[in-house]
């Protein structure tokens, strides 16, 4: 690995490059190879020793022993040092080469040793859980059936195009994203999403990547290849992330840039002051023991090891962590802002009542507002329209921004809007009935008289309510922000269980709370990554809900929710301060190691060989510690009846 891990330079922890393999098992790893070969001749060199035999063959076998362990260190610090960057390696190849100089060759084969060992189980470490998140290509199938000209036709999913058409048979893995064209079925994306309940699709609906068709025949038109598809998009973005660096990541760089420059000056000065008050030889060896002591190796590699084991578990549970800033901020927020459509509510509005005046029929107003409507893209215009079978045309229409609709219907003036710019009139005490209901309410009008109300309601989430009661008993505070009336706001957030609302707010205004809410506490976002954008990018973390196949969502926010089930959460929220406290736990004892070596190796209490092993075999406890925030957090009991049969991501490998 060549110090490519950080330990023996300033190199951020990243993905194999291209196509290089990562290893699979731990023989594969060079520098567990090289460092097994230096323990073998060690060992042998030694018992040479204490049989009594030739001391030609004792110094050779230690010297061989040494090249084996120095191989996988000395030639990148080597590299790094015709660059004029100093890291950690640094200090080990001065320090064997000074534990040489003083005649002890296996002192130095030692280092080299332990040295190249934890360095292999380190990148051992890094490659598992990275196989872990490249194991969700392996979810696509290794052949596809198309139709072309009208027959069937197996191919790879590498040879599929943009326009195909897909035949996904039922229990058949679909092999890239696409739009269904006929057939219905129940698309099982728990492996991909971590949604456990299967989701109903339909002609028009979206399909990703991976996920299992259902008892339904279906012909999927491709709208992306295999190399750019869902997955894989999801696999480069988060490789690409991984080398972010944290907080506590930076302060780890902090202390050891300076640190190690500082440690070689601390020690040229205790070989200079020593040899003129002592001996030379003595102060010179103890100079030579600071500066293993003071290796900040451990440190360097205490966080990137978490990083990476922790943003692989996320992954396979359907959240997309994008890197240590990401983890280490989301570990850290003890504040949560939620938008209400589309992260409370489903964004599936549908109209619940509509109420007339004397003389006029609920067709005729649901007829008015869905003419004005047929040329909208507002949410409410969708659920209008869906309550009526056919569609008059409308001519004129012209949007008043903020307000409503206007335009002409057989001649006829027509409004459509909110309450306030359209006079209530006799249907005010309607409009405060569906407001307090959490209905949103559209007056329409026609040639100049109020005709109807129409409640449209987004409704809830049902796992809001146990989300954010399980948030609050968590410690966070939760807080709604919602462009929507109050009256609907303070209904919705009463039965989620939420307190605090602010409602009629713009993205600007959203954006302004959350700077408030961050001078309290560090706060999260947690919007659709699109219309949140100016109060995503104002928290201190942004969270985008329900972003699978959403580029825009995952490229914007910090931590993206792939799947429309809020339950995940509060399960990114504990699985994100697990890793977060393992991080600090390995950043206390590098710098706890360093502490309590460099004073008991300045006064000669312990030699080279003791040092090299205690900072060691730190080494490797850092990283099995580390290794732990790879463990996919525990899902709420609630969900997990509904996981039984379910596949994931380990079914994948």
């Amino acid at each position: 690995m060549s110090d490519a891990c950080g330990c023996g330079g300033d190199e951020p922890v990243s993905a194999p490059e291209g196509g290089e393999e990562a290893p699979q098992r731990l023989v594969e790893v060079d520098e567990l190879r090289a460092g097994a070969v230096a323990g073998v001749l060690l060992v042998a060199g030694y018992v040479t020793r204490w049989r009594g035999g030739p001391d030609v063959l004792e110094q050779v076998l230690l010297w061989a022993a040494l090249l084996a362990g120095a191989s996988t260190f000395v030639p990148g610090t080597v590299k790094r040092l015709v660059k004029g960057k100093i890291g950690v390696g640094t200090l080990m190849t001065i320090a064997a080469v000074g534990a040489v100089l003083l005649g002890e060759v296996g002192e130095a084969a030692m280092l080299a040793f332990l040295y190249s060992i934890s360095e292999g189980l380190e990148e051992y470490s890094l490659a598992r859980t990275r196989r872990g998140l490249r194991a969700l290509l392996s979810l696509v199938p290794e052949q596809a059936t198309i139709l072309r000209d009208g027959a069937q036709v197996v191919v790879a999913p590498a040879e599929l195009r943009v326009g195909d058409l897909m035949l996904v048979r039922s229990g058949e893995r679909v092999a890239t994203d696409g739009v269904i064209r006929t057939g219905r079925t129940a698309l099982d994306v728990s492996a991909i999403t971590g949604e456990s309940v299967p989701v109903e699709a339909g002609p028009g609906s979206e399909v990703f990547a991976g996920s299992i068709n259902g008892t339904g025949v279906l012909e999927v038109q491709v709208t992306t290849t295999a190399a750019d598809n869902s997955l894989a998009r999801i696999v480069r973005i988060v490789e690409a992330e991984q080398s972010r660096k944290g907080a506590s990541q930076r302060l780890a760089d902090r202390i050891a840039k300076p640190l190690v420059p500082g440690v070689l000056i601390a020690a040229t000065l205790i070989a200079l002051v020593g040899s003129v008050l002592g001996e030379p030889a003595t102060w010179i060896e103890r100079a030579l023991v600071v500066l293993v002591a003071a290796s900040p190796c451990a440190l360097a590699i205490s966080v990137p090891v978490t990083v990476v084991a922790a943003v692989g578990a996320a992954s396979r549970l359907g959240v997309l962590v994008k890197g240590g800033a990401a983890l280490e901020a989301l570990g850290a927020v003890r504040g949560i802002a939620l938008d209400k459509t589309g992260t409370l509510t489903a964004n599936r509005p549908r109209v619940v009542e509509v109420t007339t005046v004397d003389g006029v029929s609920r067709a005729e107003v649901l007829a008015v507002a869905a003419a004005l409507e047929a040329r909208s893209e507002h949410p409410l215009a969708r659920a209008i329209l869906a309550a009526v079978d056919t569609v008059t045309d409308a001519q004129d229409v012209e949007t008043v921004t903020g307000a409503g609709l206007t335009g002409t219907i057989d001649g006829r003036q027509a409004r459509l809007g909110r309450p306030g710019w359209l006079p209530n009139g006799p249907l005010a005490a309607d409009i405060q009935r569906m407001q307090r209901g959490g209905a949103t309410a559209v007056l329409v009008e026609l040639d100049g008289a109020v005709i109807g109300a129409i409640a449209v309601r987004d409704e809830l989430r049902p796992e809001a309510a146990e989300v954010i009661a399980d948030l609050r008993g968590s410690g966070y505070t939760v807080t709604m922000l919602t462009g929507d009336n109050r009256a609907t706001a303070t209904a919705l957030a009463t039965e989620a269980g939420i307190t605090d609302v602010h409602a009629d707010l713009l993205p600007e205004h959203k954006a302004a709370i959350i700077t408030r809410l961050r001078e309290q506490r560090p706060t999260a976002m947690v919007g659709d990554g699109v219309n949140d954008a100016p109060a995503l990018a104002t928290a201190d973390l942004g969270i985008a809900m329900g972003a699978m196949g959403t580029d825009v969502a995952i490229e914007t926010a910090d931590v993206a929710l792939m799947g429309e089930d809020l339950r995940h959460l509060p399960q990114a929220l504990e699985h994100a301060r697990h890793a977060r406290r393992i991080m600090l736990q390995n950043v206390g004892l590098s710098l706890a190691i360093i502490t309590a070596l460099m004073p008991l190796a300045l006064f000669g209490i312990l030699g080279l060989a003791a040092v090299v092993l205690v900072h060691e075999v730190a080494e490797v406890v850092i990283i099995a510690n580390g290794v732990r925030a790879g463990r996919a957090p525990a899902l709420p009991a609630s969900r997990v009846s509904g996981l039984a049969g379910s596949p994931s991501l380990s079914d994948a490998r």
